[in-house]
């Protein structure tokens, strides 16, 4: 008995521990596809639509360039958006620092800019990437504050808007009474049963006389 009551605690500490483990690993993936998958699935989207306007799709071929402009964009925005995912858990902050958002700006654009132009390459695209991308997270962030502002803006008129046909209400000792839905329709009930008893009535006066 004492051995299981001493293996009991350390089972739920177990148990517990990887229940938290398991949520902390749920939630990072979900942050993750958020943060990184989604965004480089719509760069590629938007690369292929880009693709299929440009000028040189008649020298190279509507389906390469296309697909071209796809990979360099999703190539583009996955490497940015992983090293901010990177440097943000690193600097365990919340997705609204936008220095996170320069630090995998510059980061991600030396390295792309190394390998397309050397040193040089390196300083221009980190320097590129860092004012773009801070802009491009800035103008996100904006956005959703405006759009969530729109969407309280519109639940709370309809919510004022359900209050203000509430807003006068009669006396007790009133003789005048609002019906809701309920007892309108019990009025129009009891109207009809009165209707049905007069028919009733007026049937057998006429089979009397």
């Amino acid at each position: 008995m004492a051995s299981n009551d001493q293996h009991t605690p350390a089972g739920e500490a177990s148990s517990s521990s990887s229940s938290l483990s398991s949520s902390s690993s749920a939630s990072s993936s979900h942050s993750w596809k958020e943060s990184v998958f989604i965004p480089t699935l719509l760069a590629g989207l938007v690369g292929a639509g880009t693709g299929l306007v440009s000028k040189h799709r008649k020298v190279h071929g509507l389906a390469r360039i296309s697909a071209t402009y796809a990979t360099n964009f999703a190539i583009i925005t996955g490497c940015y958006c992983g090293a901010r995912e990177l440097v943000r858990v690193t600097r365990k902050t919340g997705p609204d620092d936008l220095l996170n958002s320069a630090i995998a700006g510059f980061g991600s654009g030396a390295l792309l800019g190394h390998l397309q132009g050397g040193q040089r390459g390196a300083v221009r695209y980190s320097i590129i990437f860092a004012v773009a991308g801070t802009v491009a997270d800035f103008a996100t962030l904006k956005l959703n504050s405006v759009l969530r502002d729109y969407n309280e803006s519109i639940y709370g008129d309809n919510k004022n808007s359900e209050n203000k046909g509430r807003w006068f209400k009669l006396p007790e000792w009133s003789p005048i009474r609002v019906l809701d839905d309920e007892a309108s329709a019990e009025k129009q009930a009891q109207e009809q049963q009165l209707l049905a008893q007069k028919e009733r009535l007026r049937e057998l006066s006429k089979e009397e006389s």
